[in-house]
């Protein structure tokens, strides 16, 4: 049965002891015929990457563990004229170092980045998903067993087809089925703060429209006079600000391909 790994970006909170973990195991460690040892510095066989969105104060991060995919059809196997990358029958996909030749041809062809050239070695590595571990026993990979918040699991397919469903990957337009699967990543937001400019006060309750596509979502301005349009796919939005006894306050293309803080939005009295 083919394992799988999943990711609940809601739970992550960049602690990366993943990361931390991922290189206790490895580096010094010669896990042969798995993976000879991982250097101290320059790579990164899981790597948490951190996403920072907008502008202070209006500011949200999440983070992203990322790793080797264990692609149902690896590319990296496919170009790999010395036949040193295997795809076991629990879909974990190995590069043997006793074989490698480090011709860097399955690093080129990762979509992912995620294999890394080991100059001192002359050969190629990656996440083997802690193999040598799974078959001694262990039910999880030391990044997954490690994990404080339980962002990351490791399983069954079958056993994890819940949390599969609705969720996504990584460059899936490959098309090479990338198995490690995530959920709650964080879309876009559209934020600012509403406030009448002569009384110096925030405008509560006023009325805030995006609109993209056909499609309009509403939010109301808080006890401090902010709005946040949430988990918004990127594109670009038309705005409007509505509240009663002032001028509507448009906004029109709003670029949300990134997250955007519209700052300080004065209103004007009718």
């Amino acid at each position: 049965m083919a394992k799988v790994f999943t990711v609940d970006v809601s739970k992550c909170n960049g602690c990366y002891t993943c990361q931390t973990v991922c290189k206790d195991e490895h580096v010094d460690n010669d896990w042969t015929p798995y993976a000879k040892p991982q250097p101290e510095i320059g790579q990164f066989w899981v790597k948490l990457r951190e996403h920072v969105g907008g502008t202070v104060p209006k500011v949200r991060s999440h983070y992203v563990p990322e790793l080797c995919n264990h692609c149902e059809r690896p590319r990296c196997a496919d170009v790999c004229g010395a036949g040193a990358i295997e795809k076991r029958e629990d879909g974990l996909v190995l590069i043997d170092p006793e074989k490698c030749t480090g011709c860097d041809l399955c690093a080129d062809a990762c979509p992912y980045d995620a294999i890394y050239k080991n100059p001192a070695l002359k050969i190629c590595q990656k996440c083997t998903g802690c193999a040598h571990l799974l078959d001694a026993g262990e039910k999880s990979p030391r990044c997954v067993e490690a994990c404080p918040t339980d962002a990351l699991q490791f399983g069954d397919f079958d056993e994890m087809r819940d949390f599969i469903v609705g969720s996504t990957v990584r460059k899936p337009e490959t098309g090479i089925g990338p198995r490690v699967y995530y959920r709650n990543i964080p879309g876009r937001f559209i934020a600012g703060t509403v406030f009448d400019p002569v009384e110096q006060e925030v405008v509560i309750g006023a009325k805030c429209r995006a609109t993209n596509g056909g499609k309009t979502r509403e939010v109301i301005t808080d006890d401090f006079g902010d709005f946040w349009f949430n988990d918004l796919a990127a594109g670009k939005y038309d705005l409007v600000i509505e509240a009663g006894g002032y001028a509507y306050r448009t906004f029109s293309g709003v670029d949300a391909t990134r997250d955007v803080n519209l700052g300080d939005i004065p209103l004007t009295r009718e």
